[in-house]
């Protein structure tokens, strides 16, 4: 089915920030729409959001420069390409752009159309857009695996100004038996988390990923309570439910090579760091940590491998960017053992699936992940369930943009459990 129409234009995301939204139509009159994310917490490798710089609209935030590279120079460029040449028109894409980091269209130029190609595919093929990312990935369409959430239920580093250090502290429903479990288990054990802070006197507003965003004046604090919402949920810790947490460790390092933990007044170095990782794990069922080190810091990556490897998934973000180059050199130092996976930090499709194929024949865990600006595209429930990677990071159990992926989750087992 070919392209007939790409029209591209401004709207918001979770965080009253422009974002851009791409609609297509195919030859046959459907059409589909896409919305690509943002990031706060943004690795300094990533390929290149394009903002206007004006700042007499959105406070310089605006996405006009990208829509406008949509609708005149990608646009005439791919109509009429059949909508499931997939890697043809990512390349096609990429080519027109010419840069290592997209910065000419922009990533969210690029991804948008890329994101909305999938879904026009898919609906030009009359099959669940879950079902077409599998045939992408050239999965098994019989079987599906569904994924564990890490869900977001506080936050703190940039998405939660004056918290805690460290960004994210997730539940992990290891022992749940299905999504619909995972979703009531993790909502259950929020709401206690919550009646054990209005208890402590705490605060419960929440940050960007819809996470309680107190000041618990430690790091660890929050792995204390968190626990305690699970027991007060009548769960058993480290069986039914695990901990995870997102250091975004690049925010607090210091140019002298250290880490600042300024709530607890603590400079620490790369080693005690991953000490005090340890420490939490013997303490509490922490299963994932994410950016424990800096992003440049392969070194520091390489020993907490070394170190707790066999106990945790360690996942690079900012360290890999959803890039083949970086996570190639992660793989040949042994410098992890997870690739979290997000894809506007590379900004096409088909190199979102290349990073995860690499990391499978590496033996990797790939976590697909949302990012703090959200919208209401369900995008990456049906992405994880047809990649089959088992993980996925989306957030909180609050707020909508949030909410919508966990409702998409559910919605696909259900219509996998009809079939």
């Amino acid at each position: 089915m070919k392209i007939s129409q790409i029209k591209a234009q401004e709207v918001l995301d979770s965080r009253g920030n422009p974002t851009v939204e791409c609609d297509l139509t195919l030859e046959n009159g459907m059409t589909v729409m896409s919305i690509v994310p943002s990031g706060a917490s943004t690795g300094v490798h990533e390929a290149l959001e394009l903002r206007d710089g004006d700042a007499n609209r959105y406070l310089g935030k605006g996405v006009l420069k990208a829509v406008e590279n949509i609708n005149t120079k990608i646009a005439p460029a791919i109509i009429g390409m059949d909508v499931e040449n997939q890697e043809e028109i990512d390349n096609k894409m990429l080519e027109l752009d010419g840069t290592e980091n997209k910065a000419n269209l922009g990533a969210n130029a690029i991804l948008s159309v890329s994101m909305a190609c999938v879904k026009g595919a898919a609906l030009a093929k009359g099959i669940p857009l879950y079902q077409y990312v599998a045939e992408l990935f050239g999965n098994d369409t019989t079987s599906y695996k569904m994924p564990v959430p890490m869900v977001n239920v506080l936050n703190g580093g940039k998405h939660a100004i004056k918290s805690s250090d460290v960004q994210e502290y997730m539940f992990m429903p290891i022992g749940a038996n299905s999504i619909q479990q995972s979703v009531q288990w993790c909502a259950e054990c929020f709401h206690n988390l919550g009646k054990i802070l209005k208890e402590l006197g705490f605060a419960t507003s929440v940050g960007d990923e819809g996470g309680y965003a107190p000041s618990l004046g430690t790091n660890e604090k929050p792995l204390e309570l968190m626990v305690q919402a699970i027991e007060k949920s009548g769960l058993t810790p480290g069986k039914d439910m695990a901990l995870g947490i997102d250091a975004a460790a690049s925010e607090f390092y210091t140019e002298d090579g250290k880490y600042n933990l300024a709530s607890e007044g603590r400079v620490l170095t790369g080693e005690e760091l991953v000490d005090m990782y340890a420490g939490w794990i013997e303490k509490y069922p922490l299963i994932s940590i994410e950016d424990g080190l800096s992003e440049d810091d392969w070194d520091g990556f390489k020993k907490l491998e070394e170190k707790l490897g066999d106990k945790i998934m360690n996942v690079g973000d900012d360290l890999y960017v959803t890039n083949v180059k970086r996570l190639e050199k992660g793989i040949e130092m042994h410098a992890s053992n997870s690739i979290l996976i997000k894809l506007n930090q590379i900004g096409s499709v088909t190199e979102t699936i290349n990073a995860i194929k690499m990391a499978n024949e590496a033996n990797m865990h790939s976590i697909v992940s949302h990012r703090s600006g959200e919208t209401e595209d369900t995008f990456i429930a049906d992405f994880v369930v047809g990649a089959g990677t088992g993980y996925i990071k989306t957030g909180s159990m609050s707020r909508s943009e949030r909410i919508a992926k966990y409702n998409r989750l559910m919605r696909i087992e259900r219509e996998l459990e009809s079939k």
